[in-house]
């Protein structure tokens, strides 16, 4: 699906291909080059191709130029700015990067009206039924939707692979990304947020607990952002009277780091597909949708909010067990009329009870749109 809609775009613009760190974008963007008579890969975090990079030395004939990791090189967005305003009628352009490509701004500079962005996240239920992969919620929840790691046969090799997937991120990415001065602190906000998943996150607590500032801790909370290692879900408040807390929940992309019971790992991967959902729509679609949470001064609070046009679409609760309908979904539902589902991983059976549909965790995850 994704293949076919970014060579629909390559003939129109750019295209930006961004997600976490070994999602698998070289193996599409590859994939996607097997489409061209004449294709390059070329990464700037190799010598040889950086300078093929920073001289523009492919050949004319080449059709598509794919490069990676370019965000590092400085001034990147005037040389893409550059060589794409320059290039060839016959050649694409394809960039792919392990940082949000989108975020990053230069005074003075602009590639506004030049590419289009698509984002490439770890697997979901939906993924695997469209590619025939087999799956169970469990095998995700323990594995995470990386494909190295959920494909892997033995377990070991998936813990390896986390293990060195964190270390590359923390002591490679990061440091590339920004110079850290205390490599350690932000590893230490890394393993606290990691046990804090789902919750409302305070950088004055967090700050108290690794001895560093407040607006410190809310900088390395955005570099992982950055990196695609972690991602924020904010209140929603627009028209829900009394509406609290600035502060963010925080959820990881890959679930296999998250710590804490069945609960809270369950609701960690509810998040990352409801993520993949919402960038889909707004990646395919050009629609404005978000996902936010939402919680009063009176503590009624509901896990997730589908939010298209600043308008609340659903309300999603995640539960491990609990058949009841959390008092939280309810009150916002019956004070607003908002379509609300509860959404439970270990269910029975399936109902409407008071407005609110109670749904098994895997059906309503088959239901999310790629």
């Amino acid at each position: 699906m994704q293949k076919q809609a970014i060579l629909r775009d390559l003939k129109k613009k750019m295209v930006f291909l961004a997600g976490p760190r070994q999602a698998g974008k070289t193996t599409l963007a590859k994939e996607i080059a097997s489409e061209f008579s004449s294709s390059i890969y070329l990464t700037y975090d190799r010598l040889e191709d950086r300078k093929i990079i920073l001289e523009e030395k492919w050949l004319p004939s080449t059709e598509l130029i794919i490069l990676d990791e370019i965000h590092k090189m400085e001034q990147w967005k005037n040389y893409l700015k550059g060589v794409y305003d320059t290039k060839l009628s016959h050649q694409k352009f394809l960039i792919t990067g392990s940082a949000r490509l989108e975020i990053f701004k230069q005074v003075g500079d602009s590639l506004a009206g030049r590419y289009f962005l698509h984002r490439l996240f770890p697997l979901s239920p939906v993924e695997c039924d469209f590619s025939k992969v087999k799956y169970t919620i469990n095998h995700f929840i323990e594995r995470g939707g990386f494909p190295e790691p959920f494909l892997a046969d033995d377990p070991i090799d998936a813990g390896r692979w986390r293990q060195q997937y964190t270390d590359s991120l923390l002591h490679t990415d990061v440091l590339d990304f920004e110079n850290i001065q205390n490599i350690n602190a932000i590893r230490t906000v890394f393993e606290l947020l990691r046990s804090r998943v789902g919750s409302p996150i305070s950088y004055i607590s967090i700050a108290e607990d690794v001895a560093v500032s407040p607006n410190t801790v809310k900088k390395y909370i955005l570099i992982l952002e950055a990196l695609y290692i972690v991602f924020r879900v904010v209140p929603y408040s627009k028209n829900i009277a009394r509406s609290l807390l600035k502060e963010p929940k925080i959820y990881f992309f890959d679930n296999g780091l998250v710590k804490g019971d069945e609960g809270i790992k369950f609701e960690n991967f509810v998040a990352t597909c409801l993520l993949k959902h919402v960038h889909s729509k707004i990646d395919y679609l050009a629609q404005s949708y978000s996902l936010k949470y939402l919680r009063t001064k009176e503590h009624h609070e509901v896990d997730f909010a589908l939010v298209n046009d600043e308008t609340i679409e659903k309300m999603i609760e995640v539960k491990h067990a609990n058949h009841s309908i959390d008092s939280g979904i309810l009150h916002f539902h019956q004070k607003y009329n908002i379509p609300a589902v509860q959404v439970v991983k270990e269910l029975k059976k399936e109902r409407m009870e008071k407005g609110i549909v109670i749904q098994k965790g895997i059906n309503f995850l088959k239901t999310l749109d790629l």
